[in-house]
């Protein structure tokens, strides 16, 4: 929380380094006025390439976006990583009318999709202030240039993760050639492993601490951990192994989960509340992004999470029941759809009570189920009324001893990109492949950690989990994270004839199998125009 990363840079500052950016149909960014005669400004550039994943443009909130053409709030980072890999999954539902929401809830997206076209160009803009970057400072300052190399292969892993065949280049005035997926996976992989050695020492911090917000090997193996764990869906060659390897290399480093609650909250709650980055669940966030309620405003990371997922009628906070979500905006929009929630109460025949979210993880018998039921239906049987579907309420800016915080509106709590936990399911998923679909004791040990955390029943050591109950763990321990559809398409639970069904799956309630090719986002017709070297991916 609080700054990129000793303060925000200045719009001065950025403005004369890159100009108020535009988008053009590829990764060049170019200035407003190309006579403008400038000096480097290199702590500008580099918080910059941190502060794209976290803040709309150089203004905050109400100032101009990085992105012409585009509302900023839209086209927030956090915004639309959740819109593409939540809403099109069996975890969330919008009944918003914006533009793009239904067919992301209905898996029906194109080319044409404006909010797939805003997370587009918000990654290929970020990776042309890095690239904009690692030329200008040359060979200078190793930690902060593996940094920026880190921030671009983690900008275009998601770009291969979502649009396959993407456009590359390491230079700012070059036309991006098209690579393969195969070709982007060895090239992370590659840059991850060169960085390596230059990347500080992992070492877990709080916001007090120098440093926190910036990454370190930690983030680097985790990232290595996620790519091996998909490899498998990227180039058709499996890499439990090494996916394994990394992970373990993450849960022995000093970054842990978060284990003891505080203030009356629970230790998963504290992960995602407005002094995140002040208490030991701090400790757990690899790769935080930044947000403080006066300094790094933005209608589209923390605040997004929390008040598209409230109404004012939810109490998230038994101390305080005049209070909703800890600001003062209550959207009503993203909700569970029931699949999410039968994953905590898996018994399909038994009730799931209505009753608000600190009630109902103690019903769950599992802290995680922060899911409000107050006047409310389980399904989504109008999903244009936000009290079809239960509420989530595991995004809050209440603080654990009870501060307000900074601003009324916009949250102080940092968003965690990526946290330990992920290593714990990701060893265990490849522990579990490694041994015909069932964890060894590592891998359950690995599982009962997660799920000691949230007081979850644990099975013996001796036991195991299967694939298909691991795949429900992600469920649990991430939802409205970011990651679901990632999680499906690896388990083959997304597109294609595997009738894993969840409600509105493909624009039909009882759920319905969609075509395998929208495992691939579109790549937006407006690059396609703009760069002749790009070709759209198969069947769209």
């Amino acid at each position: 929380m609080k700054r990129y990363m000793k303060n925000l840079v200045s719009t001065a500052a950025i403005g004369l380094v890159f100009g108020i950016v535009s988008c053009t149909g590829d990764l060049d960014v170019t200035p407003i006025s190309p006579n403008i005669d400038t000096e480097l400004n290199a702590d500008g550039l580099f918080n910059k390439c941190y502060a794209n994943f976290a803040l709309a443009g150089n203004g905050g909130a109400n100032g101009d976006c990085d992105i012409d053409g585009l509302d900023g709030g839209t086209t927030g980072f956090v915004r639309q990583l959740f819109n593409s890999n939540e809403l099109t999954t069996d975890e969330a539902i919008c009944g918003w009318g914006d533009d793009g929401v239904a067919s992301f809830c209905y898996n029906s997206y194109n080319a044409s999709h404006p909010m797939l076209k805003g997370f587009y160009y918000r990654l290929t803009t970020g990776i042309s202030y890095c690239n904009r970057y690692l030329e200008l400072i040359g060979d200078a300052e190793p930690t902060k240039r593996a940094e920026v190399r880190f921030l671009r292969a983690f900008q275009y892993y998601l770009l291969m993760d979502g649009w396959g065949n993407v456009p590359f280049t390491t230079k700012s005035l070059d036309k991006p050639v098209q690579y393969s997926r195969a070709q982007m996976f060895e090239w992370i992989n590659n840059e991850l492993a060169e960085i390596e050695p230059d990347l500080s020492e992992p070492k877990a911090k709080k916001s007090s601490d120098q440093g926190y917000g910036r990454v370190d090997r930690a983030a680097c193996w985790l990232l290595q951990a996620r790519m091996a764990l998909n490899a498998e869906v990227y180039t058709g060659t499996a890499q439990w192994s090494q996916a394994k390897t990394y992970a373990n290399k993450v849960m022995t480093s000093s970054y842990r989960l978060n284990t003891q609650g505080v203030g009356g909250w629970t230790a998963y709650q504290m992960l995602f509340m407005g002094d995140n980055g002040e208490t030991d669940a701090a400790y757990e966030g690899i790769f935080p992004l930044l947000c403080d309620g006066l300094k790094t405003t933005s209608w589209g990371t923390s605040l997004f999470l929390m008040a598209g997922c409230f109404d004012n009628k939810m109490h998230a906070n038994p101390k305080n029941l005049n209070a909703t979500n800890g600001t003062d905006q209550n959207w009503g929009g993203n909700r569970a759809r029931p699949d999410l929630i039968r994953k905590f109460f898996p018994d399909k025949s038994a009730d799931v009570p209505q009753v608000a979210s600190y009630d109902m993880y103690v019903a769950a018998g599992d802290d995680r189920a922060l899911f409000d039921g107050i006047g409310r239906t389980l399904d989504n049987d109008d999903v244009s009324t936000f009290t079809s579907g239960y509420a989530v309420a595991k995004f809050t800016n209440f603080k654990t001893n009870g501060a307000a915080g900074s601003d009324a509106t916009f949250p102080d709590a940092d968003f965690f990109l990526m946290r330990v936990a992920e290593a714990y399911l990701t060893y265990a998923e490849a522990d579990a492949r490694l041994n015909g679909g069932k964890t060894s004791i590592d891998g359950t040990k690995a599982i009962n950690d997660i799920r000691n955390r949230a007081h979850a029943s644990t099975r013996s050591e001796s036991a195991s989990y299967s694939l298909s109950e691991i795949c429900d763990e992600w469920s649990r321990e991430f939802y409205f994270e970011g990651r679901r559809r990632t999680d499906l398409i690896r388990f083959g639970r997304y597109g294609g004839n595997n009738n894993y069904n969840w409600q509105w799956k493909g624009g039909d309630k009882a759920g319905r199998n969609f075509d395998s090719h929208l495992n691939i986002f579109a790549i937006p017709t407006e690059e396609l125009t703009a760069n002749s070297n790009l070709k759209q991916n198969p069947e769209y």
